[in-house]
């Protein structure tokens, strides 16, 4: 008799920190950048954005937040940009932007970083 596959209702889990397995589509970008971050109708909190792509980001907090909140990302001399919360792991975010980034504006804040 076979054994049943169990396959779950959800995503699967994030990458952790640092793996060097990416699922993503499109490249991404070492960056340090600190920045700001805030959800609907909550103040803005720090963050540390490691990695930056067209499409999104990963950054660490201390904030709680949840997959799918809508928030916004502001970093130095740029408009806010938004973004929806992809996965979390403990401090780890990941996030995809609501509209792409436009490559030059993708090329200007990893200029930004270093």
């Amino acid at each position: 008799m076979e054994r049943p596959v169990f396959n779950p209702p959800f995503a699967p889990a994030p990458p952790p920190p640092g793996a060097t397995h990416d699922r993503r589509d499109t490249a991404r970008r070492s960056v340090r950048m600190h920045a700001h971050l805030r959800d609907r109708g909550q103040t803005r909190f720090d963050i540390d954005v490691s990695d930056l792509s067209t499409t999104g980001f990963r950054a660490a907090t201390a904030f709680t937040l949840y997959p799918g909140t809508i928030v916004w990302l502001t970093l130095p001399g740029l408009a806010p940009i938004e973004a929806v919360v992809a996965w979390h792991d403990r401090y780890h975010y990941g996030c995809t932007f609501a509209r792409p980034l436009h490559p030059a504006v993708f090329d200007h804040i990893v200029g930004m970083s270093h």
